[in-house]
């Protein structure tokens, strides 16, 4: 299939809703039926003010995180139509790629 990776970057000391920002990206992301999304925390990023996040033991609120999925144009519409009725503001990457699946299903 045709499709695109998408990954959006955030900060563990973002909310939205009473939660994570991350957390919720990903239950909205659950609820939408997405084929798949994966949550990554890092120790280090640089942000768009070009400031330094990093994670530490005493203060984990900067850690960055990110939110990558695969999904068709037509998937990826409906998820940014929903994400521009919500009062967020989230940077992203979007990146066209041939994506399936090969060998023998899972039980």
């Amino acid at each position: 299939m045709q499709g695109y990776q998408v990954t959006f970057f955030t900060q563990e000391g973002r909310r939205y809703h009473g939660k994570q920002l991350s957390h919720w990206l990903m239950q909205l992301l659950q609820e939408m039926r997405v084929r798949g999304a994966t949550h990554t925390i890092a120790a280090e990023g640089i942000g768009h003010s070009h400031r330094l996040h990093s994670w530490h033991f005493v203060e984990l609120a900067d850690r960055p995180e990110e939110v990558t999925l695969v999904a068709t144009a037509e998937e990826l519409e409906a998820l940014f139509e929903r994400l521009n009725r919500e009062d967020i503001h989230l940077f992203y990457t979007k990146t066209p790629v041939e994506f399936g699946s090969v060998g023998k299903a899972q039980p």
